[in-house]
C-alpha cells in the first residue's frame, strides 16, 4: 500500500524566472563556470515543463545543474540553466512495490535519511551524498559492488521533460527504449523531473577497513573482490601502502563507530588535517612524498557495523579535481602497476590517493559497465594544483587498456573514440535524434562526447 508522500511537489506554482539577470554558476571544484542568460528554479514538473517550452521558443539551449559535483562542463550553458533547489522531496513511498519516487533535485543525503527513517535503503550507493539524484544518475555515479551496480541500475522509472515541454513517463513497461537510455542520459535527452528507485528493507553492513601493502592487494585483488560484497581500496602514491575497505551484510547487532573515533578519523584526519597537508603539498611539492608516507599510516584498522548509508558514504570537504576510468576488470592490476611505475619514475608529486572500485556488468547503453565486469581507477589532484601531466599520462594508460571515462569526471575522449567503446552508442544517438533533433539540450561537452 502506498504511503503518503512527504512532499508532493506537484502544485502549479510557476518557476522563478530571472530573464535578464546573468549570474555566474560554478561547479563544486571550481574548474567550470558558466553565465546563463536565464536561470529558473521550478518546484513542480508542470513549471519545469513550461520553462523548457518557453526557452526552446526563445531559441535558448537548456541544461539542468545539480549540486555541481561533476568535474566536466556537462551542465554548463549560456542559455537557460535549471537549478534544482525547489524541485526536491519524496513524492511517493510504496512499500508493497519496493519503490520510492523522488523529485529530481532531491539530494542523495535527503533520500538516504528519508529511507532510513522508513526502515528502507538503496542496495548500493557512491560515497558522496551531496549530489542530486538526477545529477548522480545522469552522469553514472557508482559505488563498488560484486553484484550490485550503479545508481542508474537501481532506477525503476522516470519522468522526462522533452524539448517541446511535453512530459514522458518511462519504465521497462512504458517507453522502454527511452527508459533504457535516459537512466544515464547525460542530460542529452531531456530534463529528468522525477525518479523512481527500487529499494529494499534496511539492512546492516559490517565494514572492515585495514592497511595492506600494494603488492599484496594487487596479488589478491580477484580473491578480495570474489569474497566480499563490496570491496575497494586506496593506494597512496609515492608509497607501497594501501587502505582497504570490505563491506558485507551482517545479521548485527549494529556497532557504529564511537562518536569520538568517527570524528577523529572522518573529520579531523580525513578532512581537517588532510586539508592542511594538501595545502602544504601544493605550496611545497617537494614535501609531497614525505606527506604521503605519513598520510598512508594515519588511518589505522577499524571494524564497525551500521545501516548502509553510514557505511557507504563519507564526508568529502577537501576540494579536488578528478579523472576516473572504467576498465575491463581483468585489466585492473596491469593498469594500476603501470600507473605506479609512472609515478615512481617521474617527477610527479601526487598528494591524493588513487581509488579502486568494481561493478558488475549491466545493460544501460552509456553505462561505463555496459556489457562487461568492470574495475574503476580514479586519480585526483588538490584543487588548483597542476594536474595536466598526471591526468594525461594516466589517461594514456587507461585508454590503452580499453578504458571508458566516467562521464562526470575529467577526460579528453571524443565521440569518434567513445563510439568504439560502447556497443549501444549508436542506439543512444538514435533516441537522442528522435527526442531532441534541434539539440535544445546540447552544449559544448555533449557536442564533444556525442557529436553534433
Amino acid at each position: 500500500m502506498s504511503a503518503q508522500p512527504t512532499s508532493s511537489g506537484r502544485g502549479d506554482r510557476p518557476a522563478r524566472d530571472d530573464r535578464n539577470a546573468r549570474t555566474t554558476w560554478r561547479n563544486w571544484a571550481g574548474n567550470v563556470a558558466a553565465a546563463p542568460a536565464r536561470t529558473v528554479s521550478p518546484s513542480t514538473t508542470e513549471a519545469l515543463a513550461e520553462s523548457v517550452r518557453r526557452a526552446a521558443e526563445d531559441g535558448l539551449r537548456v541544461k539542468a545543474a545539480g549540486t555541481g559535483h561533476s568535474f566536466t562542463a556537462a551542465a554548463a550553458t549560456d542559455g537557460m540553466l535549471i537549478r534544482p533547489e525547489r524541485l526536491a522531496g519524496v513524492r511517493e513511498l510504496d512499500r508493497e512495490a519496493g519503490t520510492v519516487t523522488v523529485a529530481a533535485g532531491t539530494p542523495l543525503k535527503q533520500l538516504n535519511e528519508t529511507l532510513a527513517a522508513a526502515g528502507l535503503s538503496l542496495t548500493n550507493m557512491g560515497d558522496i551524498m551531496e549530489q542530486t539524484v538526477s545529477g548522480a544518475v545522469s552522469t553514472g555515479t557508482h559505488g563498488t559492488g560484486r553484484t550490485s551496480a550503479s545508481l542508474a541500475a537501481q532506477v525503476a522509472g522516470l519522468e522526462l521533460v522533452c524539448a517541446d515541454g511535453s512530459v514522458l513517463r518511462c519504465s521497462e513497461q512504458q517507453n522502454p527504449e527511452v527508459f533504457a537510455a535516459a537512466r544515464l542520459g547525460l542530460g542529452a535527452l531531456g530534463v529528468i523531473s522525477e525518479l523512481t528507485f527500487a529499494v529494499e528493507p534496511e539492512f546492516l553492513l559490517t565494514a572492515r577497513e585495514e592497511p595492506m601493502p600494494f603488492e599484496k592487494v594487487t596479488e589478491e585483488f580477484d580473491r578480495l573482490v570474489a569474497e566480499n560484497e563490496h570491496f575497494e581500496f586506496y593506494w597512496f602514491p609515492h608509497t607501497e601502502s594501501c587502505n582497504t575497505k570490505r563491506n558485507n551484510r551482517s545479521e548485527g547487532p549494529a556497532k557504529p563507530l564511537p562518536r569520538v573515533r568517527g570524528w577523529i578519523d572522518d573529520e579531523l584526519l580525513s578532512n581537517g588535517v588532510f586539508q592542511g597537508v594538501s595545502s602544504l603539498g601544493a605550496a611545497v611539492p617537494a614535501l609531497v612524498p614525505a606527506i604521503a608516507r605519513v598520510s598512508s599510516r594515519a588511518l589505522s584498522a577499524r571494524t564497525y557495523t551500521d545501516i548502509p548509508y553510514r557505511v557507504f558514504t563519507s564526508p568529502r570537504r577537501v576540494r579536488f579535481i578528478e579523472m576516473e576510468y572504467a576498465l575491463p576488470r581483468e585489466a585492473l592490476v596491469p593498469a594500476l602497476w603501470e600507473l605506479k611505475q609512472l609515478v615512481d619514475r617521474s617527477r610527479l608529486r601526487i598528494g591524493f590517493p588513487v581509488e579502486v572500485r568494481t561493478a558488475p556488468a549491466d545493460g544501460i547503453p552509456l553505462s561505463t559497465a555496459n556489457g562487461r565486469e568492470t574495475a574503476y581507477i580514479a586519480v585526483h589532484m588538490y584543487r588548483g594544483s597542476p594536474h595536466e601531466t598526471y591526468f594525461t599520462e594516466a589517461e594514456r594508460i587507461m585508454t590503452a587498456h580499453e578504458g571508458r571515462p566516467h562521464w562526470g569526471k575529467l577526460h579528453t575522449r571524443e565521440a569518434s573514440q567513445l563510439a568504439d567503446s560502447y556497443p549501444q552508442f549508436g542506439d543512444f544517438l538514435q533516441i537522442r535524434d528522435r527526442l531532441d533533433p534541434d539539440r535544445v539540450f546540447g552544449n559544448d561537452y555533449l557536442r564533444r562526447v556525442l557529436g553534433e
